[in-house]
């Protein structure tokens, strides 16, 4: 037989059986649009935790004071280290893969009022640079200006939760507030954060104002904590390196005392959210392989059953000079059609529904933000669609393979007298 006669063969035994062909490449296509739906559900739910992660900053490295572990500089150890502002510009100044650096002073239990509204929250001083740390958007209004903290300006900027507890419906720029009995006027509110991470008080819930303000309740001498981000992520580590060693020379402790100054990188928690995502993606690409599985179980079924009503014409073609090779290469061409046939199909089903579909709720009703930004959204990967392909075709090829070898097997004698 030609290969033109095989395709010919195959094609006029697919039209004979043309109702069970018909089902059988559904139930496949089906499948492979399960696969794809799911893993695009995986891939999207992977996305919106990474980003609702890294709403804390983008890559945030904060630093907390701590105690000396070993002896330096002729004092002892388990000596305590507190920060001071001075450290700030002493790495400003000294280590220039820093690109942005600010004091935090946290005061807890602060009581904002306006008007016959209250709300006991944590007040956060805080410099211009502490936006671009830690990916602070406004959201009507604006960030806090060079002269705010030169001039010691009473103006606040609220959180977004913060913002809705203390002026509801009412736009709150240039209205103002009290803090613990001291006035402030508000000049920004900040655009909502689906944030899962942190290491205080939720952005949404806190107020915020100049870091020299500050000083109106704290001393400034020492900071609750520095947060600064690295200029490149490349030089991440490096960076951490040098700013322990800037300090150590401030404080006189040696560089490698990691315990001297508790030193946080929020990018290096992200293994964590990667993992939860995969194991997620894995979990439901283990689910469409089975639906593909049984999809290949279904066509292995019909392909012996054809094997079975098709005997008589296997012994009629193998009298006419049909060798082995051509009858295997028919049957698998058979498979590999409807395999083809039906994974076409079900990407097609998958791309339009998770186009149809879109987006899907995960944080957004839970911080109120209707932006989106913490939702799912599903998005047909190249990698879905090339994994089901190869799957399927594997499946089909595995499915048509034992059919197709039973059918090159029979004797022909023995085919034509079967009944």
């Amino acid at each position: 037989m030609t290969i033109r006669s095989i395709f010919r063969e195959a094609g006029q035994a697919l039209r004979f059986n043309r109702q069970r062909s018909i089902l059988t490449t559904f139930s496949l296509a089906w499948g492979v649009a399960c696969f794809v739906i799911l893993y695009s559900y995986g891939d999207g739910f992977h996305v919106a935790l990474d980003v609702a992660f890294r709403q804390v900053g983008q890559d945030l490295v904060l630093m907390f004071g701590g105690q000396t572990s070993r002896q330096a500089g002729g004092e002892r150890a388990g000596r305590k280290v507190r920060l001071e502002l001075a450290d700030v510009e002493a790495i400003r100044e000294t280590v220039p893969m820093v690109a942005a650096i600010s004091p935090e002073m946290m005061m807890n239990n602060m009581t904002v009022t306006r008007g016959y509204r209250t709300n006991t929250t944590m007040v956060r001083g805080v410099r211009t640079a502490y936006a671009r740390v830690r990916n602070e958007t406004i959201a009507t209004g604006r960030w806090f200006q060079p002269d705010d903290e030169l001039q010691k300006r009473r103006v606040a900027i609220l959180g977004g939760k913060a913002a809705e507890k203390l002026f509801g419906e009412i736009p709150p720029d240039d209205e103002e507030i009290a803090i613990n009995g001291l006035r402030f006027t508000v000049v920004g509110v900040l655009k909502t954060k689906t944030q899962i991470s942190n290491y205080s008080t939720p952005d949404n819930d806190c107020v915020f104002i100049p870091f020299e303000t500050a000083s109106l309740y704290r001393d400034l001498r020492y900071p609750s904590a520095i947060v600064w981000m690295p200029a490149n992520p490349v030089f991440r580590e490096q960076a951490v390196r040098q700013v322990r060693a800037a300090l150590g020379r401030q404080h006189n402790f040696s560089s490698n005392d990691e315990r001297a100054v508790r030193v946080i990188v929020f990018n290096e928690f992200m293994h964590m959210v990667d993992t939860m995502g995969l194991a997620l993606q894995v979990l439901l690409g283990f689910i469409g392989t089975l639906t593909l599985a049984i999809g290949g179980v279904g066509l292995a079924n019909i392909m012996l059953v054809s094997v079975t009503e098709r005997t008589r014409e296997m012994g009629v073609l193998k009298s006419f000079g049909a060798t082995r090779r051509s009858i295997l290469a028919q049957f698998l061409l058979e498979a590999l059609a409807i395999v083809t046939f039906g994974g076409a199909i079900g990407v097609a089903v998958g791309w339009g529904l998770t186009s149809l579909i879109g987006t899907l709720p995960l944080l957004g009703p839970l911080f109120k933000n209707t932006s989106g930004a913490g939702d799912i959204h599903l998005q047909v990967s190249t990698f879905a669609v090339v994994t089901s392909t190869a799957m399927l075709e594997v499946v089909g090829l595995i499915a048509g393979l034992l059919p197709a070898i039973r059918a090159a097997r029979l004797n022909p004698i023995e085919a034509l007298r079967y009944e």
